[in-house]
């Protein structure tokens, strides 16, 4: 008697023109992924090398500097306490890792999901670390730029721009439409 296994389809691979159907469309959204991760990777950068925009020479990470520390000890407000957890040499580290990790993935259009999530969650942490409503005001009471940047990275997620002015499609040829892409 001879058992069968159920053999697996494999599914097929869907690209950005798939789900985006206007060239128009698709070179914009290419354009602000490509945008977005250059500001993550530029803040990388300066906070890495200290090039004197919003970090001094003196406070790169290459120097001594603690990005993540230095930003957490001036946190005010309800989750003070909380992100006090990553004023640490590890919190620095992870910081950068995610700040590089992030501008790399949008700007080579690899890893958009992935991207997507843990930017999502590090503009949630920023957020909350500067509540609009507490302490200095900005000019909106509830939303804010980390708002603008967390749906930055997930509409470039959501709408596969890494296939176009990326490496998105033979990204997808080795990782399927798996939580990888």
């Amino acid at each position: 008697m001879a058992t069968t296994t159920p053999h697996r389809t494999a599914r097929a691979v869907t690209y950005q023109e798939d789900i985006i159907t206007s060239s128009a469309a698709r070179k914009t959204l290419a354009v602000g992924r490509i945008i977005i991760g250059w500001v993550f990777l530029w803040a990388f950068i300066d906070k890495l090398f200290g090039l004197g925009f919003a970090t001094p020479a003196e406070r790169a990470m290459l120097n001594g500097g603690t990005p993540a520390q230095g930003y957490i000890n001036g946190i005010e407000g309800p989750f003070a306490g909380f992100f006090q957890l990553f004023a640490n040499p590890f919190g620095d580290y992870l910081f950068m890792l995610g700040l590089l990790g992030i501008g790399v993935a949008m700007v080579t259009g690899c890893g958009l999901k992935i991207a997507a999530v843990t930017g999502t969650l590090l503009m949630l942490f920023m957020y909350l670390a500067a509540l609009p409503f507490v302490g200095e005001h900005g000019t909106n009471p509830i939303t804010d730029s980390h708002w603008t940047e967390a749906m930055l990275l997930i509409i470039s997620a959501v709408t596969l721009s890494g296939d176009t002015w990326g490496l998105g499609k033979w990204w997808a040829g080795k990782v399927g439409n798996s939580w990888l892409r």
